[in-house]
């Protein structure tokens, strides 16, 4: 098999994710988008059928933690497919499941774990449980809800209507039923002089103004802590969602915390909302919940909110499945990941991992083209302004960079021109310093197109 045969099997009979299947194709216009085939994957590296290698620097949308082909997860994989594929959760229970909700509820500190496969249902379950809540509750008119401007929380069509990002959103407007948008705690939004934690309490007055004229109608307050990643890595202080906490339990709304991409130790700590001192009502987590093995999400409620649907009526229970929900062998894999976390002491050689990544990224964050360079836990984030060196601002930036970052064996795809990095947690010093040159090395060659035509 070789990269060119895979390629054209690929086009013939795959609809790609989040893809423009022409820009694969088409020799004119924009520079074409590369597909890549991949044979093989291990720790921070991915193979083409012809040997060439590439740096997964953004850990394949945000789910590998540890690398890839883990053997520890490997193993337990082998061992629970011996003993248990599959059985229906509805009606049956097996033991990874229930080991796997201990352990998650001891580390969030909430109840009851409900499973889904994905970022966007955990988002569906945690806005579906909120509303369904309030309705058992007596209080059925609490049905809206609050996101933050540039938020992302997923692709279904509950999930768009909490989603603050025109480009997943607009097709489907009809199908929507949109929530109400607050103020961003974006720290780039920052006024001469102003901090980000001044910053964020400017936001939350936002959001105070907003609820005190609408808590009625409104079921939950949905937040990323710490990190709007779709919206360009924004990063804010942990400011907000202690303001966030005070005026859900004023106004008595919920608050949901998608920590989808945030948890499991992205930001420094396990999840992004432990830096504010809070618990919120709901955690929704995914990608690296399996360490980037096998789709599962999960979304973790208190008690109060599950003895809501503890009833003789059946209509008053949480009605919501799929089929493969809770499945053994992704659980099996959730927990192999969290025993990573605890035979390694993952949190504190991130710290200092973090720091060799700090020194190897110097140069990029230092380039004349870079605002608001930042970094939080195991994420950074460059801002690129091509007029800063002279440069008129080029076309399809992100496209053309991810083009030049391949070049150099660095899987890089920046949001807008928004250059980051959210690489796994097992890179060696070696690793760093390529994943660091080849991030400079696409800039300076994005940078050097100055036209279209030298795409």
């Amino acid at each position: 098999m070789d990269n060119a045969s895979m390629i054209e099997r690929s086009l013939r009979h795959v609809w790609h994710p989040c893809t423009q299947m022409k820009l694969h194709q088409s020799p004119a216009g924009p520079p074409p988008v590369p597909l890549v085939p991949i044979a093989r994957a291990e720790g921070v590296w991915l193979h083409d059928f012809e040997g060439q290698r590439y740096l997964d620097g953004i850990s394949s949308w945000w789910v590998n933690l540890f690398g890839h082909s883990h053997p520890h997860i490997k193993a337990a994989l082998r061992d629970q497919l011996e003993q248990l594929d599959h059985v229906m959760l509805a009606g049956f229970t097996h033991q990874p499941v229930v080991e796997l909700s201990e352990r998650l509820g001891a580390l969030t500190g909430l109840g009851h774990a409900f499973y889904a496969s994905d970022g966007a249902s955990a988002t569906e379950i945690a806005l579906k449980m909120s509303a369904h809540y309030w309705r058992n509750s007596g209080r059925p008119e609490k049905c809206r809800f609050i996101g933050l401007a540039g938020g992302y929380h997923g692709e279904t069509v509950g999930a768009l209507a909490v989603t603050d990002i025109a480009i997943f959103r607009e097709a489907y407007a009809p199908l929507v039923r949109l929530a109400a948008t607050v103020p961003s705690p974006d720290a780039r939004g920052a006024r001469p002089g102003e901090s980000a934690a001044e910053v964020a309490r400017r936001a939350a007055a936002g959001l105070q103004s907003w609820l005190a004229q609408h808590h009625a109608q409104t079921a939950a307050l949905i937040v990323e802590p710490m990190v709007q990643c779709a919206a360009g890595m924004a990063m804010y202080d942990a400011a907000y969602l202690r303001e966030a906490r005070a005026l859900c339990d004023r106004y008595e709304v919920h608050l949901i915390a998608d920590e989808i991409a945030t948890g499991f130790g992205r930001t420094g700590t396990m999840f992004a909302h432990q830096q504010a001192g809070i618990r919120p009502d709901f955690v929704c987590l995914s990608k690296g919940l399996t360490g980037g093995t096998l789709p599962l999400s999960a979304v973790l409620t208190t008690d109060t909110v599950y003895e809501a649907f503890y009833d003789d009526e059946m209509a008053r229970g949480f009605l919501h499945s799929h089929s493969y929900t809770g499945n053994p062998l992704a659980c099996r894999a959730a927990l192999a990941t969290l025993e990573l976390f605890e035979q390694t002491n993952v949190l504190a050689r991130n710290a200092e991992l973090a720091q060799t990544l700090d020194q190897a990224f110097a140069p990029l964050t230092q380039h004349p083209s870079v605002r608001h360079a930042r970094r939080l836990g195991m994420i950074w984030a460059w801002d690129i302004d091509e007029t800063a060196v002279g440069k008129t601002p080029l076309p399809h930036f992100a496209r053309r960079y991810a083009r030049h970052a391949m070049a150099h064996g660095v899987l890089l795809r920046p949001i807008g021109n928004t250059v980051y990095a959210m690489p796994p947690y097992v890179m060696d010093a070696a690793s760093a310093a390529h994943l660091a040159r080849g991030a400079l090395a696409a800039l300076e060659a994005t940078l050097a197109d100055e036209s279209p035509a030298h795409g």
